[in-house]
């Protein structure tokens, strides 16, 4: 059965780091008289949970909180410092649609390479080719380089073949598809649909209106330590009364 295992995780970044080679490397040594020096960021820290089958974990928290790079230790796009992420079953990561593209592909090789990249089968694109093409409304573009397209047909492409999939677990960040509203509506639908299908969902989301309608457990994270876990609606009452005390500071 998937499942998700948390061990006091910890994921940190080296951030202003300069090139010693660089002008503003120079220019700092010239004024400061000294090296200049990294400093450490700690953007999980000390994370744990779990997430059995069936279940559908909400994300909340501000902008730097740590969502992100918690889905994407999730991933294995990060590994942590410390701790222990094990993860059992196939991951679908729905976040940076725009990334990867062959840009002198067409529409059609695109669509192939990416859904190799999300663990489809090359019997299984072929049968959903269609109407993953269908889905993206680019018609005759899918036969042009996507270097020809623009971000907004990035995004539609990427989306429509990111979606065709049928993950065990489905990790979500904000998703939001370009378009017109028709299209932006038959979105909705497909991610409904999507998030039906998985067996573990865990979506990061600032909306704390749409949370409740997919979720019935929610993670609070800031500063990269869990605050809260439990009852979405519980979760975000306290978040809401956080959020409200901290305005009127």
């Amino acid at each position: 059965m998937p499942s998700i295992q948390v061990e006091r995780v910890v994921v940190e970044f080296t951030v202003d780091a300069v090139s010693l080679n660089s002008l503003r490397s120079f220019l700092y040594r010239r004024k400061a008289q000294k090296q200049p020096t990294a400093r450490i960021v700690r953007a999980l820290n000390d994370v744990s949970f779990s997430v059995g089958s069936g279940e559908r974990l909400g994300v909340i928290g501000p902008n730097g909180a740590g969502k992100t790079t918690l889905l994407k230790a999730l991933a294995g796009i990060y590994t942590p410092q410390q701790g222990i992420v094990t993860v059992n079953g196939h991951v679908c990561p729905l976040f940076e649609f725009a990334t990867g593209f062959e840009m002198n592909g067409s529409g059609w090789d695109n669509i192939r390479t990416r859904s190799l990249l999300l663990g489809m089968a090359p019997r299984e694109i072929e049968a959903k080719i269609d109407e993953i093409g269908e889905f993206s409304q680019l018609g005759q573009f899918l036969d042009i380089p996507v270097r020809c397209y623009s971000s907004g047909m990035l995004l539609r492409l990427a989306f429509a073949t990111s979606t065709a999939v049928d993950p065990q677990i489905l990790l979500l960040d904000e998703v939001m598809a370009a378009g017109d509203e028709a299209f932006i509506e038959r979105a909705r639908r497909r991610m409904n649909g999507m998030m039906e299908r998985a067996d573990i969902v865990i979506f990061a989301s600032h909306s704390l209106t749409l949370l409740p309608t997919f979720c019935s457990r929610t993670i609070w994270i800031d500063r990269g330590r869990i605050l809260m876990d439990g009852p979405t609606e519980d979760v975000i009452g306290h978040y809401r009364q956080a959020v409200a005390a901290s305005l009127a500071r």
